[in-house]
């Protein structure tokens, strides 16, 4: 594959026939406008989008996007990897904002009381991602992250919003402080990475999974499996994007219009036609994310 190739946009899709939601994606990350982002996606049957806050500022920019588009829903958190950068500082400038200095659990508390004042707003329908990352955050950012983590349940539960979960190599963790904390009424693990075991646990407590392009991969067969056992009305489809480009086209900017070859991906795993793979989809984001 030459670069031009590799960076080019992969081709629209053939469209769904019955309309679906992106439940987890990032424009503020993607090339282009917003307003272009949703046509492209419109046209081949995404016609809702939820814009995910990973920080104060893109879960601003995420609470101004869905209340200037009809489109558009968002959630707001501190994503588990800023907190510990808010906490310890970030010397190296992983992050967008760059070098950071450390603030402490003060920063923190700041920060948390900026996500609880937009997790407010009516077009905000949940507060996420938060939860646990092992896989970036060392032993010593673990306190922060649990601690933040902690603050976002108690967030979304006093607001009535959906809780939206990253899990990354932390899924024993995740789980038991949910039931520490006692779970919100509605909960979505967003880009589901357990196996199916774990989506029978899943499924008992009525968590939302929600499966992203990394289903289609050669070496996800145990996500397959989860997918395989998870009840129908709590399966969603997200892009994740610019993230997780779905196979085929793995390795290239992923945008919302992607999402029905993820969606015909689970169709064909789950034994389910299209159609009504995606008329279950539609309903449970609807019902996720309270619109």
């Amino acid at each position: 594959m030459s670069k031009s190739t590799k960076d080019a946009p992969p081709p629209l899709p053939e469209p769904l026939r019955v309309p679906v939601a992106d439940s987890h994606t990032h424009l503020d990350m993607q090339e282009g406008t917003v307003p272009e982002a949703l046509a492209k996606a419109a046209s081949v049957g995404v016609t809702t989008v939820v814009q995910v806050g990973c920080d104060v500022n893109g879960s601003r920019w995420a609470a101004e996007t869905a209340a200037a588009h009809e489109a558009v829903h968002a959630t707001v958190a501190l994503h588990p990897n800023e907190a510990p950068r808010i906490v310890l500082g970030d010397p190296e400038g992983w992050s967008r904002q760059g070098a950071r200095e450390a603030g402490g659990d003060a920063a923190l508390d700041a920060a948390l009381a900026e996500i609880d004042a937009l997790a407010a707003l009516p077009h905000v329908r949940g507060v996420g991602e938060t939860g646990l990352d092992h896989f970036r955050t060392g032993p010593d950012g673990m306190a922060a992250q649990q601690r933040s983590f902690r603050a976002h349940i108690e967030i979304a539960k006093r607001h009535g919003k959906a809780l939206v979960i990253h899990d990354r190599e932390a899924h024993d963790d995740v789980l038991r402080i949910l039931r520490e904390e006692g779970a919100p009424d509605t909960v979505v693990f967003h880009c589901y990475s357990g196996d199916a075991e774990m989506a029978k646990v899943c499924a008992e407590a009525g968590y939302f999974m929600s499966f992203a392009g990394n289903v289609t991969f050669k070496n996800a067969q145990p996500l397959r499996d989860a997918l395989a056992v998870a009840p129908p009305e709590l399966v969603l489809v997200e892009t994740d994007a610019p993230f997780l480009t779905p196979a085929p086209y793995r390795g290239r900017p992923n945008a919302p219009y992607l999402i029905p070859v993820t969606l015909r991906a689970m169709a064909e795993v789950k034994g389910m036609p299209e159609d009504a793979l995606a008329s279950a989809v539609a309903a449970n984001t609807a019902r996720a994310f309270g619109y």
